[in-house]
């Protein structure tokens, strides 16, 4: 992605933070005709031993449907896209002491470039569903391990889990870092603001911005 220096977070904690807190990603492959495919899903995030593939072990755990083409995708053209959209909102110019400035939007994203490995043995996809199931609702976890095994041998067949080794991690946190003058009336506007824009105030003073 676009990454001015002002808006790169180079300290991977802040991007393990965002894909946990929104872990709603989009993950972007090339189909057969050399078009981007993409498929919206919850992933799981993993620190693995320093020693496994990726950005410091880093691994994300995911499924989707068996019809879904995309598994077929990544077996053929392992290396894909995953994206993390955190918290977004509006700039208004307002905010600043002049008129001379424009409209724009503040946002914090995620885009890890990943090598894929299908998971297709049932235990494994059952073991990799626990995992979600204990990020989203825990509590249903008793419900998944009560249900017959020939119900629940069925459902893992209708999935395709993967996991996503993460090669290159890139974290774009834009809060309008580069226009100094503005962010006390920022930060001020987005504390008042909706959850989004609350939750970008809380980042502006974690990073020392507008107090």
């Amino acid at each position: 992605m676009y990454l001015p220096p002002q808006f790169d977070a180079k300290d991977p904690g802040f991007a393990c933070e965002l894909i946990r807190a929104h872990p709603f990603a989009s993950l972007i492959s090339s189909d057969d005709d050399g078009l981007p495919f993409v498929t919206h899903l919850p992933l799981h995030l993993e620190q693995r031993t320093a020693g496994a593939a990726g950005t410091g072990g880093l691994v994300l755990l995911g499924h989707c449907a068996k019809p879904n083409a995309h598994w077929r995708y990544l077996r053929a053209r392992p290396t894909a896209l995953v994206t993390f959209l955190g918290p977004h909102a509006y700039l208004s110019p307002r905010i600043y002491p002049d008129l001379a400035r424009v409209p724009s939007w503040n946002y914090l994203a995620v885009h890890c470039k990943v090598r894929a490995r299908l998971v297709e043995n049932a235990d494994a996809k059952d073991a990799l569903l626990k995992k979600l199931i204990g990020d989203h609702e825990p509590a249903y976890a008793t419900q998944w391990r009560a249900m017959a095994p020939e119900l629940a041998e069925k459902l893992l067949a209708g999935i395709v889990g993967f996991e996503l080794d993460v090669l290159e991690l890139q974290c774009k946190l834009k809060l309008n870092q580069h226009r100094p003058e503005s962010h006390a009336a920022l930060k001020a506007a987005y504390e008042a603001g909706n959850e989004d824009q609350r939750e970008l105030a809380q980042w502006m003073g974690r990073l020392a911005m507008g107090g």
